[in-house]
């Protein structure tokens, strides 16, 4: 049998291994609907229509400036069409690249010119930037050139704002914005991966009134309401929503249904029997295509889930594994053990599995690496593990009765409080004689008193500097213990 006969018996042979494990094929597709959103993928009446742009042709570009219609792709009506695009931070450097391809490819579909669609885009996050006008550019290859050279801005998610500068700044005669005589439609297409820090109500309700149609795209962590809020009536029409910008391009063909006749097309017609996705090739043809997750059968129309993995939310932190029941279970990488929630994961940490050869103290760090640090009085040896004395004032027994003062590793002296002055066994200290002179003699009785008091503090410091020397050598005896050898 030949390579290529085996791939196209390929789909029969997933399903029957499907049936061996009790996996029964699914009657509908796996995400669910949500009233007055669209999501990709999901099954309309007659499945869900859709169209990818046919290859590109060398063509000669017309004299007028205007790109033409390829064949096989239907001729749009004019718009004066702008993109507000969120670029805030948590859009990341490919995602925001997948926006991009998004909008070349919307803009793949359209007739683009003077005479026809006029195309310009706002990227936004906590600030607002025009990227280019109506007027800016009137051919296809320009207008992609721009959107790639596009630069993603900052932090923020101001939609109101940037919803605002479009109806000032971008649907304007001046911008290039044909006027209410024209009869051309005013088109705005938001994408966002947030939700608004702004208000966004009173705006949106007077682009509404000034003409202007918005369609809101959200991705990933989109909030649903916030899009329902942007998104003009009916919503069914003017939501879109995707799980990943993996999958946001193929959102371009919900536009080209959107903007496109629908009289020679049997996606947008409903005659395909597409199960998920109906995708034109152009002239009347087309093929079908699944939701992610999914697998085409042989009939080439409808889809076989590959896995509940790959088409529920699963809630796994890490990795997901289907088994072989149909159901699932949540993993952890390497380094890594399953909570008891039994979705998310933490680090195993040596730490806590004693294996890190720290003498002192070990901490364990974010990345479930670890590293040792040391009690204090001691320092980090050159192994990162082990630790030495830093001075015997901090371990003691030093033998000072008030104060010990470090002369280096091994070395120390000791000191006495102020009032005090060290005796000559160069370890405990008595009162300065000077001071006691200070004392009035005029009364005896109060001098003898203060006296008494003197010697009985004197003599608790002595009993209570004793008692933390005792304390501190079991501590060094203890910690000598714990040495490796």
């Amino acid at each position: 049998m030949s390579r290529l006969a085996s791939a196209r018996h390929l789909p029969g042979l997933l399903l029957l291994i499907w049936s061996l494990l009790m996996l029964p094929p699914p009657t509908a597709p796996g995400p669910l609907d949500n009233p007055g959103v669209r999501r990709l993928g999901t099954r309309g009446p007659a499945g869900s229509p859709g169209r990818r742009p046919a290859p590109a042709a060398p063509t000669i570009a017309p004299r007028s400036g205007a790109s033409e219609p390829r064949a096989g792709v239907c001729k749009s009506r004019p718009l004066d069409l702008v993109f507000i695009i969120d670029s805030s931070r948590s859009v990341r450097p490919l995602e925001f690249t997948k926006v991009k391809t998004f909008v070349s490819r919307v803009i793949d579909t359209l007739d683009i010119g003077k005479a026809h669609t006029r195309v310009a885009l706002v990227n936004y996050a906590s600030t607002v930037k025009i990227e280019f006008q109506l007027q800016t550019y009137s051919d296809k290859e320009s207008l992609k050139q721009a959107v790639l050279r596009i630069k993603p801005l900052s932090t923020g998610t101001m939609s109101g704002l940037a919803i605002q500068t479009a109806m000032d700044e971008a649907f304007t005669e001046e911008a290039g914005a044909r006027g209410p005589t024209s009869n051309i439609s005013k088109v705005a297409i938001i994408v966002t991966d947030g939700r608004p820090q702004d208000q966004v109500n009173e705006v949106v309700a007077r682009a509404r009134a000034s003409g202007i149609e918005l369609y809101a795209v959200g991705v990933d962590r989109a909030d649903m309401e916030s899009l329902k809020m942007m998104a003009s009536e009916p919503l069914d029409e003017h939501v879109f929503y995707v799980e990943t910008y993996g999958v946001i391009e193929k959102l371009s063909s919900r536009f080209q249904e959107t903007f496109c006749d629908t009289a020679l097309d049997p996606c947008l017609r409903g005659t395909h029997q597409c199960q998920h996705v109906c995708i034109s090739d152009g002239d009347g043809k087309y093929h079908c295509e699944c939701s992610q997750g999914y697998f085409l059968y042989a009939d080439n129309k409808t889809c076989l889930a590959i896995g509940k993995c790959a088409v529920i939310n699963h809630g796994c932190e890490q990795a997901c594994v289907n088994e072989r029941t149909g159901s699932y279970r949540c993993e952890c990488y390497g380094g890594y053990i399953l909570n008891a929630d039994r979705k998310t994961c933490s680090a195993k940490g040596k730490c806590a599995l004693g294996t890190h050869g720290c003498q002192h103290i070990c901490v364990d760090n974010t990345n479930g690496s670890h590293h040792c640090e040391c009690f204090e009085g001691y320092t980090r040896n050159a192994d990162k593990k082990t630790c030495s004395v830093r001075s015997n004032c901090a371990l003691g027994p030093h033998g000072c009765q008030q104060i010990c003062v470090s002369d280096g590793k091994t070395s120390f002296h000791c000191d006495c409080f102020p009032g005090y002055t060290l005796n000559e066994d160069k370890r405990t200290c008595k009162a300065i004689e000077e001071a006691r002179k200070l004392i009035s003699t005029e009364d005896s009785c109060s001098c003898k008193a203060t006296l008494e008091f003197q010697e009985k503090v004197s003599s608790y410091l002595q009993r209570l500097n004793t008692k933390l020397d005792d304390i501190l050598e079991k501590l060094q005896i203890n910690e000598r213990g714990q040495v490796p050898h």
